[in-house]
């Protein structure tokens, strides 16, 4: 399974029960969250195991794709489709010798971080933060000058504009050149957060479309 274009990063709740985390991932996927990943910070193995199991349960029932952010024993361990790593964390050419049959992701916050990123010929990139987000405290933003930059690089491969994005500021993300988009709180936050998957890939351009050897239409990522 590949990258689609609305990536949903969920990550539980201080004190969140575990039912209605869950719940509102399955009604984000139900609302067109096409791509996801499960982000649990400074968790223990097991517990990020365990819920990881039932991130699968939902993805695989949809036929998405499912991330884990950070650690690769956790994404070898319950099967998932790619690890995602930010700029502090193993490098990719580690993570590919201890699970080689796992994709990556790579976070990225410049162009030169890009560059390098997309050396390490990656399943897809994110750009951003976008604008500064309590999900990454400290982390400054990169603002929409970077999504052009990264747009301008034409990537071979998906990218996705990351960090603070929602329904009013979409459209400025998508004209800077952002075709793909990941979010947090606008969707696993949102009171409805089916309605709020549907209303950003409404605001997504469909994946341009080629021919198969035999005529037939399909769309790229």
């Amino acid at each position: 399974m590949k990258p689609g274009r609305l990536y949903l990063v969920a990550t539980p709740r201080a004190g969140q029960p575990e039912g209605e985390f869950l719940a509102r991932v399955a009604a984000a996927l139900d609302g067109g969250v096409d791509t996801l990943q499960l982000r649990c910070k400074d968790w223990e193995a097991r517990a990020y195991i365990a819920l990881g199991e039932r991130m699968r349960e939902l993805s695989a029932a949809r036929g998405v794709p499912l991330w884990i952010n950070d650690r690769v024993d956790v994404a070898a361990a319950i099967g998932a489709d790619g690890v995602h790593l930010g700029q502090g964390d193993l490098p990719p050419a580690w993570a590919r010798t201890l699970a080689p049959g796992l994709m990556l992701g790579l976070s990225t916050h410049a162009p030169a971080q890009a560059h390098a990123a997309l050396a390490q010929a990656p399943a897809y990139i994110a750009a951003g933060p976008v604008w500064a987000t309590p999900t990454k405290p400290g982390r400054a933003a990169a603002g929409l000058e970077y999504v052009r930059a990264v747009a301008d690089l034409n990537p071979p491969l998906p990218w996705y504009a990351i960090g603070g994005i929602d329904a009013p500021n979409i459209h400025a993300v998508l004209a800077a050149g952002a075709t793909r988009v990941a979010v947090v709180r606008a969707v696993l936050d949102a009171p409805d957060p089916a309605r709020a998957a549907a209303e950003l890939l409404a605001a997504l351009p469909p994946l341009p479309v080629t021919s198969t050897p035999a005529g037939e239409a399909r769309a790229c990522s």
